[in-house]
């Protein structure tokens, strides 16, 4: 990453940083991809001149890497102080189950989670702004739940939580077949379930295998950022499959399980299309539209 002359800086707008101080010194750019990820790096040696400023700058920086299509794994964020926090009025009861959520993700102690050829689940919540909307403060019940309900089948499935923060839910394992056991429990428990007067809640389930790099904050690699595009690809109730994860089901694939091609499809960021396997079992959802690739 080339560093910015100061003639670069000055030609950049007030929202190309993360953080501006009271003086106007602007830090932390995250005008591309490049210095979002350098940001993330960078952020706990920054010196902010109150929380207030600290989680203004968190917030942008959040935004920034998620337009670029970055998985901040291991974020920190337990040191936030949540009385300072300013929800909206209709969404304060959810803001304080996310902050529960990144503090909880922030405290895994990164230096021992799996390293090696592992496989990635990620869960997100199809249509969440709507359901907000629809349920109000009831839907940070929901939200607890349905994550309640990730969290242990990823624990009796003996895969490690790696990050949950608003909606989404990430979790690793050693074993591809126990991370594909695991993802067909979450959806076969969650297509029973309803919440206030008969709300459903479908997620959307990605799998995805590789060699990640772990650092001292969490996994880093193009395999982190694949296994994100999978699960984004998919719709509530669906669980998608990339083709690392299919070969290393191979051998471990359960009579009553079929996994069917998608075909190839141009995922965001990813430099050659990548084909997408629908699992298909008993007891969960068949059919669904297109996957969702933004083409």
């Amino acid at each position: 990453m080339a560093k910015l002359s100061s003639t670069e800086r000055a030609r950049l707008p007030a929202s190309a940083f993360a953080y501006i101080d009271s003086a106007g010194h602007r830090r932390l750019p995250i005008h591309d991809e490049a210095h979002v990820r350098n940001a993330l790096a960078r952020f706990q040696r920054v010196k902010f001149e109150d929380d207030a400023a600290r989680e203004r700058a968190r917030k942008r920086l959040l935004n920034a890497a998620k337009k670029y299509g970055i998985v901040p794994v291991g974020f920190i964020t337990g040191q936030l102080h949540s009385e300072r926090r300013q929800a909206a009025a209709d969404g304060a009861a959810i803001e304080r189950e996310r902050l529960q959520g990144e503090m909880r993700a922030g405290s895994t102690d990164a230096a021992t989670l799996p390293v090696g050829f592992v496989t990635f689940l990620l869960t997100d919540i199809e249509a969440s702004t709507a359901l907000l909307r629809t349920m109000g403060d009831a839907y940070a019940d929901l939200l607890s739940d349905v994550r309640g309900i990730i969290r242990a089948e990823v624990v009796r499935g003996k895969g490690r939580e790696v990050d949950a923060r608003a909606d989404e839910f990430f979790a690793v394992f050693t074993d591809a077949a126990a991370a594909l056991e695991v993802a067909m429990r979450i959806q076969r428990t969650l297509a029973t379930r309803t919440w206030g007067d008969g709300q459903g809640c479908r997620v959307r389930i990605g799998l995805h295998s590789g060699k990640p790099t772990l650092t001292d904050t969490g996994y880093i690699g193009l395999s982190v950022h694949a296994a994100a595009r999978v699960c984004q690809a998919g719709h509530g109730g669906q669980i998608l499959v990339s083709t690392r994860t299919r070969r290393a089901l191979r051998e471990a694939l359960p009579a009553n399980v079929h996994l069917r091609s998608l075909g190839k499809h141009e995922l965001p960021g990813l430099t050659k299309p990548e084909t997408l396997y629908q699992v298909e079992a008993e007891g969960l959802l068949a059919e669904f539209p297109a996957p969702r690739t933004g083409a």
